[in-house]
């Protein structure tokens, strides 16, 4: 692993990766963080993945300029709380708490994004759980523990034994997708595969399955935009 940069307006940093698995020269952009990585097979010159990050940066600056900008969580900011929009402001007390369009964070300006975080960990926990007790009673299965992550890469998972896991940033979203994402966990209880027979176990408890699925596809990215360290 190494890092070079592309120069420019601005300049894009890139991580310059080799793979003894890989065939071709790829380039990604992480949609998450904004992350450019550059794979190389082992036998390719660095030379020659220079030229081809080259070649690609009309394309890479067009798809940087799309993604949406970082939100550093603060007072002043706004975040999307179940879907809706909220602004930070200071708060009295000890407890956040919402007021019409704002959410109220007492204490110390500084601690502000780690108490905010806190306080959405534990509202996701309370939803996520109230879903998964109602898709698990229709469903006819029990789940044997519920923990939540901050995980990149899904926004949820289900274990052989029953261990339901899901990404707290599902807070930030719509109620129905959180609550789509609990029953396609839930599901796995029955069937863990995404087989037919999955679908369909998924469609019974929750109902219709993909607008949420599609909403996810196209927007969950955007969960990661807020930035609490």
């Amino acid at each position: 692993m190494g890092q070079i940069r592309l120069p420019g307006n601005p300049p894009i940093d890139v991580v310059l990766r080799r793979s003894a698995r890989a065939r071709r020269l790829s380039l990604r952009l992480s949609q998450l963080d904004g992350r450019v990585t550059l794979t190389l097979p082992k036998a390719v010159p660095e030379s020659q993945g220079l030229a081809f990050l080259r070649d690609k940066e009309d394309w890479l600056r067009g798809h940087l300029d799309k993604r949406q900008a970082d939100v550093l969580v603060g007072l002043g900011s706004e975040i999307p709380i179940e879907g809706e929009m909220l602004r930070i402001e200071p708060g009295q007390g000890r407890s956040v708490r919402r007021l019409d369009d704002a959410l109220l964070v007492p204490g110390d300006p500084a601690r502000v994004p780690a108490k905010l975080k806190g306080w959405l960990r534990t509202l996701a926990r309370d939803r996520l759980a109230e879903a998964c007790d109602d898709f698990a009673h229709r469903l006819g299965r029990p789940y044997s523990r519920l923990t939540l992550r901050d995980t990149r890469s899904r926004w949820g998972s289900c274990t052989h034994d029953g261990g339901l896991m899901f990404s707290w940033r599902l807070i930030l979203a719509r109620p129905e997708i959180l609550d789509y994402v609990a029953a396609h966990e839930v599901a796995h209880l029955a069937e863990m595969n995404h087989s037919p027979a999955f679908w369909a176990q998924v469609e019974r408890i929750y109902g219709d399955w993909k607008p949420a699925r599609d909403w996810l596809r196209a927007n969950g990215a955007g969960l990661h935009r807020y930035k609490f360290e």
